[in-house]
């Protein structure tokens, strides 16, 4: 990766973590940043799907489930954040994507290795075993930070919740590869659009929770 943009993603991050805690302290920044990641998100969504369908049915419907999608994921994003319990896991779970990303882009550029897909050229085995320490980690520290509790189960929903983003990033991947684009827009310096780095968080989000649910 070229230095200067380098720069670019380190600042962006910071600036997204900021945001992240923001956004866990304040309603009307969360209501206001999920109008504008919901918006962005669905409106590069379209963008890709135009470069892929050539009939309307296939691209008015995968359309119409990503947007249902986006607005119960947002909905029930809001709604969970005004319990302080299931405030803590969601903002513990998110914490858990983000780290799973960062643990995924330092191992894999540390230790490189075999590739992990086709699909994602840059996606390596040793990347996926530091976005599951990463992961694990981040969310045990925090869930123990709010409520001085630890079980080993605790590891296990992280490592399911990193495994999922993981899944939601290579799917965005394969639909960016079929729509030929390398990022989904250039909404965020040094990163791409914003479905390039809420993918994962799409999918990990509520496996966590889904996880969490039945393991409990």
């Amino acid at each position: 990766m070229k230095r200067g943009n380098l720069k670019k993603r380190i600042y962006t991050s910071l600036g997204l973590l900021i945001f992240t805690f923001l956004i866990a302290g304040y309603n009307f920044i969360l209501i206001f940043g999920l109008l504008i990641l919901g918006i962005l998100s669905i409106l590069e969504f379209l963008s890709l799907t135009k470069k892929i369908f050539k009939n309307q049915f296939g691209f008015f419907s995968l359309n119409f489930l990503f947007i249902v999608y986006i607005f119960i994921f947002c909905l029930l994003f809001f709604y969970f954040s005004n319990f302080l319990q299931l405030k803590i896991i969601l903002f513990s779970l998110l914490l858990s994507c983000v780290a799973s990303d960062i643990g995924g882009f330092i191992f894999g550029n540390l230790f490189k290795g075999p590739k992990l897909t086709k699909i994602s050229p840059n996606k390596t085995y040793s990347g996926v075993f530091g976005s599951l320490i990463f992961s694990a980690i981040i969310f045990s520290i925090s869930i123990f930070f709010f409520t001085s509790k630890f079980d080993f189960n605790i590891p296990l929903i992280a490592i399911i919740t990193s495994i999922s983003c993981q899944l939601g990033d290579l799917l965005f991947s394969l639909i960016k590869r079929k729509a030929k684009v390398k990022d989904t827009g250039n909404f965020l310096p040094g990163h791409g659009g914003v479905l390039d780095r809420i993918d994962g968080i799409l999918l990990g989000i509520p496996m966590g929770f889904l996880s969490l649910t039945i393991i409990n």
